[in-house]
Order: C-alpha cells, then structure tokens, then sequence
C-alpha cells in the first residue's frame, strides 16, 4: 500500500499540529521560568524506530529533530500502556539526553494492544544536583559533578508514578518542587499527543499512520537533497576555536572536512582536538548527531522552507567523529556547557559551507549561547533558588544584500527572552539596561547584528551570578569577503565600593547587595569591504546608536558634520586612502598569529600522537606541550596572544622538539608510519 500524495500531505500537517500542541501544553502548564518564557524544551512523535517524524515548526527547541530515542527504549523488553521512561544520562542514552539537566521522556503509544509510535518530551530542568546551582558549570572535569544521573527509568508505570524514584529524584535537587511541576507538565504533554495519535489513527486507520512515519521523513530526505545539490560536490575545510577549556588556556580546535557528492554530505571531524577534563565535551555516541549537523539543517530550510520538519532531513549526511574527541568523548566526560562547542561547531560548518558556496553563506554570529543564572538565599526553605535570568546571545552574520539580525541568533535554539517584569518578580535583582550594544557588529559593506548588553543590579546579599557558555574573549566572530570581525565578549562587574572587575569568562561569580554586573555579548561578523557601504547607512548607523562617530569615520571612511549628516568632501577623501579589503575571511590578528605558530598539520599531528596515549594523560600532556612551547599560554581576554608569540622568538623550534619528544614516546616517525618498521 502507498499513500497518495494529498493524504500524507494531511498525516504530514495533522501530526506535526500535534507535536505542537503537546508543545503549547507543557509550555502552559510548566512552573519555572526556563519553560514558561524561555522555551527550552521540545516535543514530538517518533516511528517505530525511535526517529522524529512529527515534530513543532515554530516552539521550542528547533535543533533536536534528529535524536535517536531506541537507546532508552531498547532498555526495557515489557513497555505497557500508561509507561513513560525518563532519562538524563548521555552515555546511556548514546546522545539523546546531552547534558544532566536535559530531562527526557518518552511514552510507547498503543493502538489495540500494539505500540504504533512514541511521544518524546524533553525540559531542561533547573537543577538537578552536583557541584554548584543549575548543576552545570565549565570548571567540572567529569560528569558525576554535574547532578544525578538518570539511567532509562519508569517514571510512571501503568499510568502510575515512581513515587520511589521521584522522592530520589527530588532528594538530589536544590529546586525540587519546581523540578516536580515541571515533570507533571512533561506527562501531561505526553498525554496531549496520545490523545491526538488516537484520534488521528481513528480518522486515518492504524496503517496509513505507520505507513506514514517512513514516507513522511523519505519525502523530506528527497526535498533536502535537492537543495543540497546546490553544493558543488568535492572537499572544503575549515577550522575554528573555543577560547580554552576554562580549567586550562588553550584553545580549544574544532575541525571539520565536508565532501560533497551529489547532494550527499559526509563531515569529518578527524584532527578535533581531544576531550578535556572541563565541561565542554559533546557526547554523541559516535553517531550522526544534530549537535553536528544543525547549520546544514538551517542551510536547508532557508532556501526550501516547505520541506517537512522531521528526521528525514538528515539522511543525506554521514559524520565520523573520533572516539575520545570533544565530539565523541567517553564516560565519565563531563558535559554540562556542551552548547558552547555545539555553536562553534555551527560556526566551522558556517565556515565550510561558505567556502563551498559563498554567494548563499552569511558570515557567522557572535558565536554565544549563554543561560545567565541567578542564585540568591531562599528564606522560607533555607536553601538557594535558583532561576535563569535570560538566555544570551550575540548579533547574528551578515550576509550579501543585507545586514546582520540585531540582538538575535537562532543559530542552535529557538530561545526567547524572559520578560523584565518576570525577572524582577522572581529574582533580586532589578534590571537596568537590556539593550543592543554599541558597535559590536562587524564593519562591512553589510554590518553584523549587534550583540547585547545585559546589565543588573543585585538587591540582596550571598548571591552568584552564572553564566555558562561565555565565549569570544580571544577569537573574534569573522568577517567574509573583505568585512570586519564582531566585538568580543565581555562582563564586567561594578562592586558595591565602586572598584571594577573586569570578570572574563564565567563561572561562579559571587555578589552582593549593590553590586553590578554586565554582560556584553559579541555582534555578528561584517561582509564585504565597509568602505563600499552606502554612507547615508553609515550615518543612519550613528544616529540610531549602532555605531560611533570614531568607527564611522575609521572603520567605514564616512566623515559626519556636527549634524550628524555626511560630509561628502571629507569622506571622499577618507574612502581614497583605502586601499580595499576583499580576504575571503578576516579572523582577527590573534588567531593569525596562532595558527601562523600552530599550524594545521602541526596540531593534526600533534593530535594524533596524543591520541596515543593513555586518556587520563592526553589533556595534561597537551597543555604542558603549549605551555612549554610559549613560556605559558595567556588566559582570554589578558596577554594577546600575539603579543606572546611574538615574545617567544624559538617557539617554532619549541614546538618540533615537543613533537620528536612525543613521537619517540608513542613509537612514530615523523610521516605517521610505526618507527619499528
């Protein structure tokens, strides 16, 4: 049997309606701050194999449409009607939960005595344990500092709870009864969807509907791939970095190899650094993963928007990763800020896909995704609550024809804001500025977005401030095609006594009453030569607060009279003078001058080597190398790096030692092949 083109058409639209009202429902029906406003969460409805064929179009979590659910449901051989598992742990999961405050359900679906489909609903919750409030934290080095982890379990059984676990479950919490509305909401969800499968098998029939679970992500598979012939096949690279692992200085390489053959894509992360003992490791389980793949997805859906959102859209890819890479790591790897490698691994396929295609790339965003959390004394418990104040990120790219979104990024989740009124309400703190931030956008005939600027007094005393993922201290966001590169991070704090801080990268930040923070996200990075923008723009630019006088006339060669109107004579002769800018990418001089030092086939073989050695002895062993290399690598956002390179005059003779040093140690000549032989 085959279902006709009009009836799929209708199965396509009737379940994903139905993801999407499972979506609204545990939206409405959610207690904390991250579900209710924030939106971090996703539904849908998985086939028989545990992939998405029904999933939200415009709610929720927009990334997560190609998770694997069979690992948790393969966990149990006696699913009945009214069960649902719950799980957290990545390793266990093989990659459907990705870090411990990612809570997953799912629910078997039954039609007359047989399972036809799985609800899946995933929050994240607000803290579940571990080391320090909201449970994730960069400097954690393995996961069992990060909370409670949830191996595959019936949370309810026949339709009843586990009350068992969940007292367990509420015992590792700081924030238990709002952990405990939140799950309520997470079945309710669930239910939500069987109800409509139910109804959708009784208008259908039972075998249409799983005859659609497979022709609904086949039609999807053909649709991507048609757009995805725009790629001219053959092989790119690129390459990008982290600023450090937080519990060392190094950066941290992320690279990738796309070959392309007819609208086949395969990625291959071989030469990734390896997994750090912090918490910036993604845990894959060695698949195709969404996590790696999310920038080609949004490659898709812009130039071929009616393509229907399920995992079908990723059966063009094929993805290798290295075992015991950040990619790929393997237990007890922590996991908590995974999302901070996950965006800039957005950022290396930005990258390769703009290589390959150019015309049809923007430039990259500012490369942050940052929950700010906020943990303040609870009288009436004599614990700590814990909430998420806003989700930050920067300005997104620019691209040809058009400037940079401002204070906006979608580029791995569909977050919103937390409305001001309910940040005051729940927290103590008062808000003092949420706005786009002045001249961070990089120049270019198409400016980036401008990133934002978050700034709060804090009311009360013995709180902290978290914010994990901050990034772009040290390598900015790139320009393309002659534009300039966005602002980097930065957060500074402004003590009750009037000293200032500037913090860097955040941890835990403790504050008190009077004290002031601010969070300045990076903008987007610049396309085109800025000198060729239209200087009308420029001064526009100036008068709404985007720019300053001094980058209009520096970064764009436009000169302003007090008016703020353009001075032709002067500008014309300011524009002269340039000589024009075109590089394909601009990185900034602090990359330059690293990767001028470490160059790719150094670090690839540099990798290599390590990955040699015994896991407990790679990371130490890479960081001493670097260290040894540069007298010390500077921490983001202190010493430029170029400044040091610069003052290590034998570094490049340093670093072929370490590597004879290690190729001696590991048994290897200098071409990879064994020295015994």
């Amino acid at each position: 049997m085959t279902i006709d083109p009009i009836t799929l058409e209708i199965l396509n639209n009737k379940v994903s309606a139905a993801a999407e009202e499972m979506s609204y429902t545990l939206q409405r029906t959610g207690r904390t701050l991250f579900v209710k406003e924030t939106a971090d969460f996703a539904t849908a409805i998985a086939d028989l194999n545990g992939k998405f064929f029904g999933y939200p179009r415009a709610i929720g979590v927009s990334n997560y449409m190609d998770l694997d659910c069979m690992p948790a449901i393969r966990a149990f051989d006696d699913l009945a009607p009214g069960d649902v598992i719950m799980t957290n742990h990545p390793f266990e999961s093989e990659g459907l939960a990705t870090h411990l405050p990612d809570l997953h359900m799912i629910q078997p679906y039954f039609h007359n005595g047989r399972i036809v489909a799985y609800g899946w609903c995933f929050i994240h919750c607000s803290d579940v344990g571990g080391r320090v409030p909201s449970s994730i934290s960069p400097a954690n080095t393995e996961i069992h500092q990060e909370g409670l982890l949830i191996p595959p379990v019936k949370i309810m059984e026949g339709g009843k709870e586990n009350r068992d676990f969940l007292r367990i479950f509420r015992a590792n919490s700081r924030t238990p009864h709002d952990n405990a509305g939140d799950i309520k909401a997470m079945v309710a969800s669930l239910a939500t969807g069987e109800q409509r499968v139910a109804e959708l098998i009784a208008q259908h029939g039972v075998e249409d509907f799983i005859e659609s679970q497979e022709a609904l992500q086949a039609y999807s598979a053909a649709k991507a791939r048609a757009v995805l012939r725009r790629i001219p096949d053959g092989s790119y690279e690129f390459i990008d970095y982290l600023d450090d692992d937080f519990n060392s200085t190094v950066p941290l390489r992320l690279k990738v190899r796309m070959t392309v053959s007819d609208g086949l894509v395969h990625l291959d992360y071989s030469g990734t650094d390896g997994q750090v003992a912090s918490a910036y490791n993604i845990p894959t389980g060695g698949k195709r993963h969404p996590w790696l793949t999310l920038r080609l997805i949004a490659f898709i859906l812009t130039y071929d928007p009616t393509v229907a959102i399920n995992a079908g859209l990723y059966r063009n890819f094929s993805v290798k990763t290295e075992e015991g890479s950040i990619v790929n790591p393997v237990y007890p790897a922590a996991v908590g800020v995974r999302h901070a490698t996950a965006t800039r691994v957005n950022d290396v396929l930005n990258g390769v896909l703009a290589k390959a295609v150019p015309e049809l790339m923007k430039a990259p965003s500012g490369g942050v995704t940052v929950p700010v959390v906020f943990t303040e004394p609870d009288a009436a418990t004599g614990g700590r609550k814990v909430l998420v104040l806003e989700p930050l990120v920067g300005g997104s790219g620019a691209r040809a024809g058009a400037d940079g979104v401002d204070g906006r990024d979608s580029g791995i989740a569909n977050l919103a804001n937390n409305p001001i009124e309910s940040v005051e309400s729940n927290a103590s703190v008062r808000v003092k500025s949420w706005a786009l931030r002045m001249g961070s956008g990089g120049a270019g005939q198409w400016r980036g977005g401008l990133g934002l600027t978050l700034t709060f007094e804090i009311l009360a005393d013995d709180c902290q401030v978290l914010g994990r993922g901050t990034e772009r201290f040290r390598f900015a966001p790139w320009g393309m095609k002659g534009g300039h590169e966005g602002a980097l991070f930065q957060v500074i704090l402004e003590k009750a006594d009037g000293s200032i801080v500037d913090v860097g990268k955040l941890d835990v930040l403790d504050v008190n009453r009077g004290d002031i923070v601010s969070i300045h996200t990076p903008g987007g990075g610049g396309y085109g030569d800025p000198f060729k923008r239209d200087a009308v723009t420029v001064a526009d630019d100036v008068r709404r607060g985007f720019i300053t006088l001094e980058q209009a006339a520096q970064d764009y060669g436009v000169a302003l009279s007090a008016t703020l109107d353009v001075d032709q004579d002067a500008t014309a002769a300011l524009r002269a003078a340039h000589p024009g800018r075109s590089a394909e990418f601009i990185f900034g001089e602090e990359r330059d001058s690293w990767e001028a030092l470490f160059t790719d086939t150094h670090v690839t073989e540099l990798n290599e080597l390590l990955s040699k050695l015994p896991m407990g002895a790679r990371q130490k062993r890479r960081a001493a190398i670097y260290a040894d290399v540069l007298d010390g690598v500077p921490r983001a956002g202190t010493t430029p790096l170029a400044e040091r390179i610069a003052a290590v005059g034998d570094a490049p003779k340093r670093l072929e030692k370490a590597l004879v040093a290690l190729r001696d140690e590991v048994g290897e000549s200098p071409s990879g092949v064994s020295a015994a032989a």
